[in-house]
């Protein structure tokens, strides 16, 4: 049995747009539904949202049912010791991309990539422990050690003034497929806290778009808001997640409950029959 092909890795190398959506809820419950809605990805979020390695497992086997979306999960740490082992972990589970976060210089970069890769016969390969777990699917993938380097995909996040100053760095760095930008904490690094619709994060939101493209890896972002996702594709962002089904599921409950609550009338609260 050959190693799996990474078909969005695949796709975002020939820009190919890929629309997607953030899961919080940390359910599998709600990945299969989300996974059946026709979304090129589904994010699983380990940095904020209580996900736990079987948790995560659990999600990714809910869209592995549905061969259109691809799962992809953000590990909590990028770099250091902590981030190594979290990205070996995510790795033996059979996600074939990953999403880094906090990552702010080229050496950190490079730092994930050779974390995300076995160590190869030639020397050009990582440091990534060689135990395979489920990606391997227990050996039954016999070249998996040697096939899996070129189907693991690295999306770094670059989400600070630091990183904005090093983007080209981050972005040619060799191994980093994407570099996803993160609008909530580049916000707060440009002192517009919980502000990512200023016009100064906006503008650097956008120059930045255009330094990734120049560099030749494929630009993402985050929104829920439908006029800026389409703004940010038509700027030539690849991977767009366009919602989160945390911020779906709060805002259709208030909306519903505001609905019937200002039609219906309270009913009176019958008196206490005790004491």
């Amino acid at each position: 049995m050959q190693t799996p092909i990474n078909p969005f890795k695949q796709a975002i190398q020939n820009k190919q747009t890929q629309i997607g959506l953030w899961l919080g809820l940390a359910d599998p419950y709600c990945a299969e539904i989300c996974a059946g809605a026709g979304f090129d990805w589904l994010l699983i979020d380990g940095e904020h949202s209580p996900n736990g390695l079987a948790s995560i497992l659990a999600q990714a086997q809910a869209i592995a049912a549905y061969p259109g979306s691809n799962a992809i999960a953000r590990v909590p740490v990028g770099h250091g010791h902590v981030g190594t082992a979290n990205i070996k972990q995510y790795l033996d589970l059979g996600l074939q991309t990953l999403l880094v976060p906090m990552v702010d210089t080229g050496e950190q970069a490079a730092a994930i990539v050779k974390a995300m890769r076995y160590p190869q016969d030639d020397g050009k390969g990582g440091i990534r422990g060689m135990g395979g777990a489920r990606a391997s699917r227990w050996g039954r993938y016999p070249n998996y050690a040697k096939e899996a380097n070129a189907q693991v995909c690295l999306l770094v996040q670059a989400e600070t003034v630091e990183a904005l100053n090093n983007l080209e760095a981050i972005a040619n760095t060799e191994g980093v497929d994407g570099v996803f930008i993160g609008p909530a904490d580049l916000s707060a690094s440009l002192g517009h806290v919980g502000n990512p619709n200023h016009p100064d994060v906006q503008a650097a939101i956008e120059s930045a778009i255009a330094r990734i493209l120049k560099c030749g890896k494929a630009p993402g972002i985050l929104t829920a808001d439908e006029a800026q996702a389409r703004r940010y594709l038509e700027l030539g962002a690849i991977f767009v997640a366009v919602g989160l089904d945390t911020q779906i599921l709060a805002r259709n409950t208030v909306a519903l409950a505001a609905k019937f609550k200002a039609t219906v009338p309270a009913k009176p609260v019958a008196p206490s029959t005790y004491g």
